[in-house]
């Protein structure tokens, strides 16, 4: 018995990454996806599989959710649990950024989500209920250098979910959002291929490595399922650590007293 059997998602930013693990791992577990991104050509890896119906689109536009539901419900008969996990990172300097890029950002990781919900009600609260599981980041909890556009756009995202939480209880619709720390995807490619950016932020996290896609989409499979049918407004970081800190110190940088 998976924890996924005979229930069906939608994923966006399934491409590649924790979109592409967390479609793969709901399929795994028994369950049917429709897999949404920006183009048809990076979804190839899914069009194999006889529980993976594909859709090419832009999470932005309003259609292209509602054809992603539509989707779901004529292919494989229902909706159960929507992962919202479509998003861009982007920096820049704050008094010289344009504001076409501030509103691409927000347009992607903000307004698609609430656009994705939107779609997804309708066809939850005829199934009865379901899950909603947003990929929000630790940087929706605490701020980075330079990165003040996206810790704006993740930190609505997480008080979007609270407040969805509390407005969709009544209609057995669970929000939660997960928050990966470090995580080695293409997004963060640019990062990695410096040694010394990539070794430093290692030596951060407490668990002293970075994550992996397929980590992160263990805990959205987890939300995503009946297993988690009491949890939801949560936010949950799957960050190796890193938010545990305050980071005024490296783990270890401290000597501990062991003396007696």
């Amino acid at each position: 018995m998976g924890l996924h059997d005979g229930r069906v998602a939608v994923v966006t930013g399934a491409a590649s990454g924790i979109g592409r693990a967390a479609a793969e791992r709901i399929v795994a577990e028994g369950g049917s996806v429709v897999a949404v991104d920006r183009a048809a050509g990076p979804l190839a890896w899914a069009a194999v599989h006889a529980h993976i119906a594909v859709l090419a689109g832009d999470v932005t536009d309003p259609e292209v959710n509602d054809a992603a539901v539509a989707m779901a419900v004529e292919r494989f008969g229902r909706l159960d649990a929507s992962v919202l996990n479509a998003g861009i990172a982007m920096s820049g300097d704050l008094l010289t950024m344009a504001m076409t890029e501030l509103e691409r950002v927000f347009a992607v990781n903000v307004k698609a989500v609430v656009l994705g919900m939107r779609s997804a009600i309708p066809a939850m609260r005829v199934a009865g209920g379901g899950s909603i599981v947003v990929t929000a980041s630790t940087s929706g909890l605490a701020g980075d250098p330079g990165m003040w556009p996206y810790n704006m756009s993740k930190g609505a995202v997480v008080n979007l979910v609270r407040a969805a939480a509390l407005d969709l209880g009544a209609d057995a619709i669970r929000v939660n959002a997960v928050c990966p720390g470090p995580t080695r995807t293409a997004m963060t490619a640019r990062i990695q291929s410096v040694p010394e950016v990539d070794e430093g932020l290692r030596r951060r996290i407490p668990l002293q490595r970075w994550g992996l896609a397929t980590e992160i989409a263990a805990v959205i499979n987890f939300l995503a399922s009946s297993d988690a049918s009491f949890v939801t407004g949560a936010i949950v970081p799957v960050d190796g650590g890193i938010t545990a800190s305050t980071g005024q110190f490296l783990p270890r940088e401290i000597a501990t007293d062991t003396g007696g």
